[in-house]
């Protein structure tokens, strides 16, 4: 099964996230599935009751969570999808606005270090080599990410000090 970066990442995140609640590793293929789900899903802004889209700023004041959390991530949809992915029989109301507020948090994170990653390479465009030395340069995103293999990413320039040429072997 093929997943981006960002769904690893929030993979890694659920996972850390349900060692209490003892989800077993034979449900991954279900936390991939719902965190595919999360990313996924393209919807159009939705339009109230009367058809009319300018007053959907006041229909969100009223019903989304994510607005009134202050989050950009959709606290509904992980509402349902925790429900929906039977990983417990029953899903707090807090639960998905802090899910939701933790994979937030990551996601800017992440994006903040590679795109100091890319201007430090002169680079106006973010790609897997830039995510591949923010996650690895900072050392909790790298605890968390460190059995995660980046597509395209590449290693960490690292030389060994016994590889290097020092002026005492050129005297000899």
């Amino acid at each position: 099964m093929k997943c981006s970066l960002f769904a690893l990442l929030v993979l890694t995140v659920v996972v850390a996230t349900f060692v209490d609640t003892s989800v077993a590793s034979q449900d991954e293929d279900k936390q991939i599935s719902f965190m595919q789900t999360l990313i996924s899903s393209d919807q159009a802004k939705p339009q109230t009751a009367a058809g009319d889209p300018d007053s959907y700023d006041d229909a969100v004041e009223d019903k989304l969570g994510s607005y009134r959390a202050g989050l950009q991530f959709p606290v509904g949809r992980v509402h349902r999808l925790l429900r929906k992915g039977n990983y417990a029989q029953r899903v707090g109301a807090g639960a998905p606005v802090c899910l939701a507020a933790v994979l937030e948090y990551l996601a800017a994170e992440v994006l903040e270090l590679a795109g100091n990653a890319a201007r430090d390479n002169k680079k106006s465009r973010i790609i897997p080599r830039h995510i591949q030395l923010a996650v690895r340069n900072d050392e909790e995103l790298n605890k968390l990410l460190g059995g995660v293999t980046i597509a395209s990413g590449g290693v960490l320039p690292n030389i060994l000090s016994d590889l290097k040429v020092s002026d005492d072997d050129d005297d000899e």
